[in-house]
């Protein structure tokens, strides 16, 4: 960010304008434009130029409102950019969605760009640029969250625990039959291990549907802060709902990529 500030105040319109002038000056004056002798002194005028600039740069650097300006600038480049991303995610993110979940992500995306739309054309403000940011953080992890719940799903949904059941059953008879003891504990771990898979499944399947529900929550919460902001009735309170939002969504989204992980591992 240091870097950037600096790169900002050396490039400013009124420090370069004011380099430029002193160079013109200098040459004018070294090459007798103006009337003045200064033979033997050639360098000064140039020296002086860029010391000029130097010290103009300074002066912006310790500047409040250089810094001000600087960040509010710095601000828009990362709504912006988070704009476009949280567009481009949603874009590839639909051949990996069912199609109910295809449209409600359409309408997060549409919501969010009715928000962020008002607040490039309307009047700024801290707490509507709060606001917006959070709405983008919030879809950027909606989409995250509505992909990797739907990639779960579609193999939860491949899972057949009837066959899973009919393997149990299968191999308790087997196991009622072995005569051999280390054959029945071998038989008898085959089975353990399929009831821990159904047992997982269904849990997998229970945590599921809470997170279906929190995503239509989620979908609500964007819905109704869209008809807030543009009635321009945002307050702290609905910066911090949208703050706890985002949270939870980025909460269940880092649940989800870890059982993925999991999944894969085995």
């Amino acid at each position: 960010m240091k870097s950037k500030m600096i790169t900002s105040a050396l490039f400013k319109f009124s420090n370069i304008g004011t380099l430029l002038s002193g160079l013109l000056v200098s040459y004018m004056l070294v090459n007798g434009l103006i009337g003045v002798d200064i033979k033997g002194y050639e360098t000064i005028p140039f020296s002086a130029s860029v010391g000029l600039y130097i010290l103009c740069v300074i002066l912006s650097l310790t500047s409040n409102k250089f810094h001000e300006k600087f960040n509010y600038k710095q601000k828009l480049k990362l709504l912006r950019s988070m704009d476009r991303e949280s567009s481009r995610l949603a874009s590839s993110a639909r051949k990996h969605l069912f199609q109910p979940y295809n449209q409600k992500l359409k309408k997060v995306i549409d919501t969010k760009n009715e928000i962020v739309d008002s607040y490039f054309r309307g009047e700024k403000s801290y707490l509507k640029e709060k606001i917006t940011e959070q709405t983008l953080k919030l879809a950027l992890a909606y989409v995250r969250l509505v992909v990797n719940y739907c990639m779960r799903a579609k193999d939860l949904k491949q899972a057949d625990v009837g066959e899973i059941m009919e393997r149990i059953n299968m191999n308790a008879r087997k196991m009622s039959f072995a005569k051999d003891p280390h054959t029945a504990d071998d038989i008898k771990k085959v089975i353990e291990m399929d009831e821990n898979l159904i047992s997982r499944l269904k849990n997998e399947r229970v945590e599921l549907e809470r997170i279906n529900a929190k995503l239509e929550y989620m979908e609500g919460t964007v819905s109704m802060f869209k008809h807030q902001i543009l009635s321009n009735v945002e307050s702290e309170e609905m910066l911090e709902k949208l703050e706890t939002a985002v949270n939870e969504v980025s909460a269940l989204d880092t649940v989800l990529q870890e059982r993925q992980k999991n999944r894969m591992r085995m």
